[in-house]
């Protein structure tokens, strides 16, 4: 979802512009199969499980790639499996293995499920109706709506769907006596942190936990911890700005445009319309639902010594669950057969290219296993590292993952390239895979707070009528404390592992 304003006031950036993830993924793919023609070839031995044991890696023939040929077929053989030129398949320790297809196929069927939820308008009328209950108490409204907000982002990845917010929250934030920064701050914050602090996202945690062979329930202790620090660091921060914007208007940070947004949004809903029936909140519940089966059908009871039956479900049976989840909703919401199947369409057609991003990334790791030079790289970074022990490899590798977030702002994207490599290096110094996905996560998390290659950043700021360099200037001081949590959370969660 993209959005525009006649009198846009973001900045305009002449000269030269980050190409799409498509392009930069794919010229990726080219590079790799060009370094299967320089890198030497090698391996390591394997242990039961698959897994590489350190210590044991050793040079083998080289198998260079086509690089017409390989760069064109890597996406498509990464979707069906991993396999070489010859079609042979070559399965590595990679955390799934039929390549990456149940995965975009998930994230295609999540999407009609979003699609169809946002057809019934519960979405949209349950933020409307809890604006206007808040009337009269507008301070409790930021700390509110960040938490409702961010709650779409740590549980399905709220991102662009939160651009139809904008105008109302906005126009309501100026009519309280705050200004467009608070009223941007709040929904881009709120999802952004939320999203940072991924308990059960899908296309964050989901995707990074299938490729590093781990269940979407590890280590989610340790992220719902960073999500509640993160959300009251970012509630705090956006606070003491409203409160000092209403003290003074002339401290907001878009003070000179102060009478031209009052006139823009004054014709903006404050909630007023916002019908939240009964049908509405039966919906929600159905919604909140369920992901909530998501999370039962995926956890290991079993293996926590718990009197619950353990379903061991994974991509298949989760993409499943989302189908009936989506027919329920539909028929809960009254949709006629055709708005069903048209809006579930539609939604999957949104995040369609979210899952050939997906195909895309994973013939990377194609070119790099069929070449055999993915273990000489954990190799090279086995021996860079050395002995550093736990806390410092947590922490350099979220640093890592800092500049890939920027290269690659597709946390799904960033997710299928990085954790084959990252999560069998992790093994090697002992920390859990687990703590590779919260420290991927985070990283994207941060970066999609503020990089310009986000339209969901550029897209908010442009609705709220926010320039760009001025919304930097006052979010880095929280972006630095977001960084700092990070580095003690992951250095901690690495120590007592």
């Amino acid at each position: 979802m993209s959005a525009s304003t006649d009198t846009d006031p973001v900045e305009s950036h002449r000269g030269f512009k980050l190409p799409s993830a498509y392009t930069i993924l794919f010229a990726l793919i080219v590079l790799m199969a060009l370094a299967t023609w320089i890198v030497p070839a090698g391996v390591y031995d394997l242990d039961k499980a698959g897994s590489p044991i350190p210590g044991t890696y050793h040079s083998v023939p080289s198998h260079p790639a086509h690089i017409l040929v390989d760069s064109l077929t890597a996406p498509i053989n990464g979707l069906y499996g991993i396999q070489d030129s010859k079609g042979n398949i070559n399965y590595y320790n990679s955390g799934s293995l039929f390549g990456a297809i149940d995965v975009a196929l998930f994230i295609i069927v999540i999407g009609g499920f979003l699609g169809v939820t946002m057809r019934t308008g519960a979405i949209q009328n349950g933020i409307g109706r809890l604006v206007q209950r808040l009337r009269g108490r507008e301070r409790w409204m930021i700390p509110i709506l960040m938490i409702v907000f961010a709650l779409g982002g740590t549980t399905y990845g709220m991102a662009e769907e939160s651009l139809a917010f904008y105008s109302l929250i906005v126009a309501v934030m100026i009519a309280a006596g705050y200004d467009a920064m608070t009223g941007a701050a709040v929904v881009l914050l709120g999802c952004g942190i939320g999203t940072y602090g991924s308990t059960i996202n899908p296309f964050a945690t989901g995707i990074a936990s299938g490729f590093a062979g781990v269940s979407i329930s590890d280590g989610l202790v340790l992220r719902l911890v960073m999500l509640i620090v993160g959300l009251g660091v970012g509630i705090f921060f956006v606070l003491r700005y409203a409160d000092r914007v209403k003290a003074d208007p002339s401290r907001s940070i878009v003070a000179n445009m102060r009478e031209e947004n009052e006139q823009r949004f004054s014709t903006g809903t404050d909630g007023a319309d916002a019908a939240l029936t009964g049908r509405h909140k039966l919906i929600l519940a159905v919604f909140a639902l369920a992901f909530g089966v998501m999370m039962y059908g995926v956890i290991p009871w079993e293996d926590l010594n718990l009197p619950l039956p353990t379903l061991w479900w994974w991509f298949p049976e989760m993409t499943a669950s989302f189908i009936l989840f989506s027919v329920i909703i539909g028929l809960i919401g009254g949709l006629s057969e055709e708005n069903l199947t048209g809006s579930f369409v539609d939604g999957a057609r949104d995040l369609l290219g979210v899952a050939l991003i997906i195909g895309i990334a994973r013939g990377i790791t194609v070119i790099m296993n069929n070449g055999q030079i993915t273990d000489t790289v954990l190799n090279w970074a086995e021996q860079a590292l050395g002995d550093v022990g736990q806390a410092a490899f947590a922490i350099v590798m979220f640093l890592l993952f800092l500049p890939l977030s920027f290269l690659i702002p597709s946390s799904s994207g960033l997710a299928t390239v990085a954790m084959p490599i990252m999560s069998p290096l992790a093994s090697f110094a002992d920390v859990p895979s687990e703590l590779v996905v919260t420290g991927f996560q985070s990283a994207s998390g941060i970066m999609n707070l503020f990089i310009p290659t986000s339209a969901v950043v550029m897209g908010g700021l442009a609705i709220a009528r926010v320039p760009y360099g001025s919304y930097l200037r006052w979010v880095w001081p929280l972006l630095a404390m977001l960084v700092v949590l990070s580095v003690v959370a992951l250095g901690l969660g690495a120590l007592f592992s």
